[in-house]
């Protein structure tokens, strides 16, 4: 009876907690998780040996869009809660299953098994459950002691395998292992050669090979923990302070931020990490919020190791897909990852089990006074005056810093007074380092694959593509996509009367169908744009943004090589769809081991219309990375990304009337010995 009771009183007081959500994109609470596991484990029985039941994915099914409009413009206070849903993606007897749970009745609403290609996320748990295997298995151990080396010290972690044509595939992955004596820095020593074969689903080894190609790196040198580190330090860099003496000049409600002539929501995933949704930015002369962007986040990171040998061809990774952004976040460091006005959000994922994990300090949210000039003129063209003004930028980040395995992404949101936002994503962590046979580039007379960083130490060639999921509401949901071309015009004297030769004009180009929008940047003059066509400003332009792009880099692999096949969302720069709530991962919804046919690449061959449409820009941030001894034994930050800025979405400069912060003297302090 007591039992019995309990489970009500905890049940009930979940469902309090579920109750009391303010929005409708707030991510899962920990009680929401909790119901969730509830109500699927009374539905999937774990009694036998066979059936066991996994967590891959738990997040929100997020409301129809039209319901979210809707919720957004009522009028009522307190606005009527939407129903919550989650979806979840579970493994049980070895099969993928798509269940739907409402969480406002707390039942499940549909269940689905999945019959495709490729497996789901992996999570951490079973991820660290694979890795303590081969510590246990006697052939891994003899070749630890053969080697000469403490088994204690060896640690191992987890490599997906990818795709390469196999007609049948398990739900593997691969296990490499690593030294850490005399260093943390363990990418820097690899038991190269050695490579345990795990099934997920069973939780045994299957296959082992150790080939003994390599002596493995010393760890002098390859430290890099601060408490650890011996003089001589430097360059030394002084410390500053930083006061705002009427606090922040933001305000976070829930998950809402509110600064300066912005307002959006912040959400988490699991998969996808954070999630910006209804991005508005406030217009000064119509007086009203106007919103940007509904809803994007970073789909898919897709990064090939350029080494196609035994040990090495299958490093293909979808971090995204494979292994998650949002479980993969770190907790963020005061006074380092942020700066001291910076506050925090913590988030929430779920374990294998079902039950919440929370990361604190998962977010943090800050202004930004970099010493940027927002505007400035000087004029001395009046005769007798000097006329100077200028306005100091300060801007709004949002930053999440994703630590998968060796590379550590800091994932920057930066929202401008000027209506521009800002997306950034900094590398830095640990290159991964293969082991070989040289002390000095002299030596090698074959291919390397990368760069000598050390002795016996090769850091590999690899890339970086990022794909971001922009589903830009311009001054609302039905927009174009225009290309500006830039266009060469030859002139004669007959034309215009002056001894000019050339010029170039802006030539617009409406895409009609999603084939029209496909573009690899960098091969003509162009800028591109999201316009809304109902829309004009007061002299008769379309009120739009643009997509201001960084550096462009574009896939090197053939195209009908595996991971490309896989990854062929990334041969364009720039791809537009309809949306579609469905479509929301560019490598697919289950990408571990997946073979390229259900990704943005495909559902985009359908050439559907979207001219006037409520339409989804997908951008991929490419960087190609060839290692340098700098990177070595820890990575200075390399950074990429985009920006997207209004074109005639105001009426004039949106900044112009922008008063500049007022200057703090901060007060006198004396220091008593």
């Amino acid at each position: 009876m007591e039992l019995v009771l309990l489970f009500i009183i905890t049940l009930v007081c979940t469902l309090s907690a579920v109750a009391i959500q303010t929005h409708p994109l707030d991510p899962l609470t920990p009680a929401e998780f909790k119901l969730v596991r509830t109500i699927i484990s009374k539905s999937y029985p774990t009694s036998s040996s066979h059936a066991n039941l996994t967590f891959q994915y738990v997040g929100l099914d997020e409301p129809d869009k039209q319901t979210i409009l809707s919720w957004l413009s009522s009028k009522s206070k307190p606005k009527t809660q939407i129903p919550r849903r989650a979806f979840v993606v579970a493994r049980f007897e070895k099969q993928s299953l798509e269940i739907m749970v409402d969480l406002s009745t707390s039942s499940i609403a549909s269940t689905k098994v999945y019959k495709g290609h490729g497996f789901p996320m992996m999570t951490i748990d079973e991820q660290f459950v694979a890795s303590d295997l081969p510590f246990k298995y006697k052939p891994f151990i003899e070749s630890v002691k053969k080697k000469g080396l403490d088994l204690s010290q060896v640690v191992c972690t987890t490599f997906s395998v990818g795709w390469f044509g196999q007609v049948k595939t398990n739900r593997i992955l691969n296990i490499q292992c690593f030294y850490t004596n005399e260093t943390v820095n363990l990418y820097a020593r690899p038991l190269e050669g050695i490579t345990v074969v795990v099934d997920l689903d069973e939780m045994k080894i299957v296959g082992y090979s150790d080939r003994m190609v390599a002596p493995v790196p010393k760890g002098e040198g390859t430290e890099y923990r601060a408490s650890k580190l011996r003089p001589p330090f430097g360059p030394k860099l002084k410390g500053s302070a930083f006061w705002q003496p009427q606090g922040p000049g933001f305000e976070i409600h829930g998950q809402t931020i509110r600064w300066a002539n912005w307002e959006f929501h912040v959400g988490f995933d699991i998969r996808a990490g954070p999630i910006i949704s209804l991005a508005s930015v406030y217009d000064l002369e119509k007086q009203e919020y106007r919103r940007v962007l509904y809803r994007g986040f970073i789909s898919e990171l897709f990064v090939p190791y350029m080494d196609p040998t035994t040990d090495w061809y299958y490093k293909t990774y979808f971090d995204s897909g494979e292994f998650g952004f949002g479980q993969s976040a770190s907790s963020l460091q005061p006074l380092t990852d942020c700066p001291s006005n910076a506050a925090f959000l913590d988030a929430f994922y779920q374990s294998s089990q079902g039950s919440p994990v929370q990361i604190p300090n998962a977010f943090c949210i800050f202004e930004k006074y970099a010493g940027d000039v927002m505007w400035r003129h000087t004029e001395t063209g009046i005769p007798n005056q000097v006329i100077t003004e200028v306005r100091p930028d300060v801007s709004l980040v949002a930053r999440m810093v994703s630590t998968i395995g060796n590379y550590d992404y800091i994932i920057d949101w930066e929202f401008k007074p000027s209506g521009s936002i800002k997306l950034r994503v900094g590398l830095s962590g640990i290159l991964e380092m293969k082991g070989g046979k040289y002390t000095h580039t002299d030596q090698i007379k074959e291919e390397s694959y990368g760069t000598l960083l050390a002795d016996y130490t090769i850091g590999l060639n690899h890339d970086h593509f990022l794909t971001y999921y922009l589903d830009l509401d311009i001054d609302g949901e039905a927009n174009s996509f225009v290309k500006s071309n830039l266009e060469t015009v030859k002139a004669t004297v007959d034309d215009h009367g002056t001894p000019r030769k050339s010029y170039w004009k802006v030539v617009r180009e409406t895409a009609k169908t999603e084939a029209d929008a496909r573009i690899n940047l960098g091969l003509k003059a162009s800028e591109l744009l999201v316009v809304n066509p109902n829309k004009e400003t007061k002299v008769g332009n379309k009120v739009g943004y643009r997509l201001i792009p960084s550096s462009v880099s574009h896939p090197l692999l053939v195209a009908d090589d595996y991971p490309q096949i896989r990854a062929a969302f990334t041969n364009y720069n720039v791809w537009v769809s309809p949306y579609n709530k469905s479509e929301k991962w560019a490598s697919g919804p289950y990408t571990d081991r997946s073979r390229g046919d259900d990704t943005l690449a495909v559902w985009s061959k359908r050439d559907r219309e979207i001219e006037n449409k409520d339409i989804v820009l997908w951008y991929t941030v490419g960087i190609h990375h060839v290692p340098s001894q700098e990177d070595f034994p820890v990575m200075p930050t390399l950074s990429g990304g985009f920006e997207l800025r209004p074109t005639n979405f105001f009426e004039r400069n949106p900044v112009l009337k922008v008063l500049p912060p007022q200057h703090v003297n901060l007060p006198n302090c004396t220091i008593k010995s």
